[in-house]
């Protein structure tokens, strides 16, 4: 049986937060990858901080699941099934949320998904498969929120979620080439649109405990809090937090950047997905 990782949505309906409860009033959110564990956690944040909030995904009912627990909570969120490795399906899911919002200010990407293998081994499929969820369909996403925001001359913020690429993080090269590639992608256009008044900034989690901890084996688990000198892992409202300074006025003079939030784990030393061979001491 995998082991209960993660927040509950009781607990995320109720943890402390440093920010002000009407901080997004009136903004409407989206957020890919929204009934995973980063996804959900930001999902609520956004949500008690005042913002509608798209979620978006591929399950429709755990997306309604969360929906309706958002909404019970007396807040705003609504729905989106969709495929975001499908342009057409982006295209679509863009001009639902203008349609019925009639606006949308901020987009997160934590849509993705790896799996942990020896990079010799990656089949064509495995390969691609990654690549094509964590890097073709994030730009995607980047891309159908710019053109909107710029044909209605509309500032926007985007968060895109990746991991940290600056250290060893082994075992998941296909999701380290996806990840890098957006950081690449977010620091270029970052650049390019500026004049459109649209920010592009990154958040790199390290060992952050989630649901998705149980594709990992229970050693490389047990590994992952001393993969950084906090020698603890973080929380997925970690990254909400940090997802909402980077979209708020607080960071309105930042851009094309990529916030670590690893309790210095990129300082510090390695994390093995795969557990570590016997030959570097494993």
């Amino acid at each position: 049986m995998a082991e209960k990782l993660g927040l509950t949505d009781a607990e995320l309906a109720d943890h402390p937060t440093m920010f002000a409860a009407d901080a997004l009033k009136g903004q409407v959110v989206l957020v890919s990858g929204g009934a995973g564990g980063i996804g959900r956690a930001i999902a609520w944040l956004f949500a008690r901080l005042g913002a509608h909030v798209a979620v978006v995904g591929r399950d429709q009912g755990k997306l309604d699941a969360l929906v309706a627990e958002v909404s019970g909570r007396g807040l705003k969120a609504s729905a989106h099934t969709t495929d975001i490795r499908e342009p057409d399906a982006v295209n679509a899911l863009f001009d639902t949320v203008w349609a019925t919002q009639g606006r949308l200010d901020i987009l997160v990407n934590s849509a993705g998904g790896q799996f942990p293998q020896a990079a010799i081994d990656f089949s064509v499929k495995g390969w691609n498969t990654v690549i094509n969820t964590n890097l073709n369909g994030t730009w995607y996403m980047m891309q159908a929120a710019a053109q909107r925001w710029r044909d209605r001359k509309h500032p926007g913020s985007i968060v895109n979620i990746v991991v940290v690429t600056t250290h060893g993080l082994y075992g998941i090269a296909h999701s380290v080439a996806a990840r890098s590639g957006v950081i690449g992608l977010s620091r270029a256009v970052a650049v390019e649109w500026a004049p459109l008044n649209i920010r592009v900034n990154c958040v790199a989690p390290g060992a952050i405990e989630t649901e998705g901890w149980n594709v990992y084996t229970p050693e490389a688990r047990a590994a992952y809090p001393r993969s950084n000198p906090m020698m603890r892992a973080g929380s997925p409202w970690d990254i909400a937090e940090a997802s909402v300074y980077l979209v708020g006025p607080s960071a309105k003079f930042v851009t094309g950047e990529t916030l670590t939030v690893d309790g210095g784990g990129q300082l510090w030393g390695e994390t093995w997905t795969t557990g570590k061979p016997a030959y570097f001491g494993g």
